[in-house]
């Protein structure tokens, strides 16, 4: 069976696998770097050399390949630093999965949140929803550091859809 990598893209995003073997749900590695502007302020990167080694395990563990659901990210000009830390986000991920030859697409937030989430939420009740529905579809997950399960029901949206 092929593995699932679904990535909740962001410096606070989440990256959930289904493989064969093992379910596994952990926390985009990223570093803190001084950002040299006008006035001294600190930003979040990927770690990418700490999401090369971890993916890089994960696609030598599972022969039967890895295929990833990247979480298309928010740009807003009105939410301009966000969007920028969106973005950057998602050069890095593409780069590693580039790099390893892992095939990857584009997913919307709303695809994946219309099959696996309970109708009629509003946009603050989507997290919490999301955690819930996780905690009861993969009670094996310490959930005690996650506010939401999103890179792992972009896994599984994918899962069903093989």
């Amino acid at each position: 069976m092929l593995s699932f990598l679904g990535c909740d893209n962001g410096t606070t995003g989440n990256i959930g696998v289904i493989a064969p073997n093992e379910t596994l749900y952990f926390p985009m590695p990223v570093k803190k770097e001084l950002n040299y502007t006008k006035q001294k302020q600190f930003l979040h990167r990927v770690d990418v050399e700490k999401l090369f080694g971890w993916m890089k395990a994960l696609k030598e563990t599972n022969s039967e390949g890895c295929f990833c659901l990247l979480e298309r990210p928010m740009i807003n000009p009105q939410r301009w630093k966000p969007s920028m830390s969106a973005i950057r986000c998602l050069e890095a991920t593409i780069i590693v999965l580039e790099l390893l030859k892992i095939p990857y697409q584009y997913i919307d937030s709303k695809a994946w949140q219309r099959e696996l989430l309970p109708k009629g939420l509003r946009k603050e009740e989507l997290k919490k929803a999301s955690l819930d529905v996780g905690r009861r579809l993969f009670p094996q997950i310490d959930w005690t550091k996650f506010k939401d399960a999103d890179g792992l029901l972009i896994a599984e949206w994918g899962r069903r859809r093989e």
